[in-house]
């Protein structure tokens, strides 16, 4: 990750929060600048421009999900574990707040209307993302713990849209137990049973 200013930084983590809230369309510099407590010329100064904020906090957003799957890969080795510990994360930053929605989907209902470079990163995101999912279900489908009735892509895709629906439906219940009772009945239809 590229080295920031603490100011920089402070930008981008009240970023962050207004594209969970409310997507890219949801603030300007100058909603920015007053959360901050700074000039929109002190924002200009780190970030020339919107896309340019975005597109870092996507790319940052983006690195540390591929730091948590290459993590997960190295600490947990039981799949199914593994797989429900995609789950897991989701739940706890929903349940306490930290990180109720992903930033990619909030930003993939925008994506026809984005700029180009922050829609290249919000896709790269879900194809790493769906990527990392199809290896973990494909290698469990092998060594016999899952049981996949499309091929390994599709049911990564499917997992993957089936747990971001589930943040849509905690939030839109206002429920964050509702993303528990989506998500991992999912996970469960593809683990093979005796």
């Amino acid at each position: 990750m590229i080295e920031r200013s603490p100011k920089a930084r402070e930008i981008m983590a009240n970023t962050r929060q207004l594209l969970t809230t409310g997507g890219y369309k949801n603030f300007s510099y100058a909603d920015l600048a007053e959360r901050v407590g700074i000039r929109k010329a002190s924002i200009h100064h780190h970030f020339p421009g919107k896309e340019d904020l975005v597109k870092a906090v996507v790319q940052e957003y983006r690195a540390e999900a591929q730091a948590g799957m290459e993590a997960m890969d190295q600490q947990i080795k039981d799949l199914l574990v593994k797989v429900k510990a995609y789950a897991d994360y989701w739940s706890a930053c929903i349940k306490d707040g930290t990180s109720p929605f992903c930033i990619c989907v909030m930003l993939a209902v925008e994506l026809p209307t984005l700029p180009t470079d922050i829609a290249g990163e919000v896709t790269g995101h879900f194809s790493d993302l769906s990527g990392w999912l199809s290896s973990q279900l494909s290698a469990g489908e092998a060594q016999g713990v899952f049981k996949l009735n499309e091929t390994a892509e599709v049911e990564a895709k499917a997992l993957m849209a089936g747990i971001h629906g589930a943040m849509l439906a905690a939030r839109a219940f206002d429920n964050p137990a509702v993303f528990d009772q989506i998500a991992y009945p999912l996970i469960n239809k593809v683990v093979k049973t005796a």
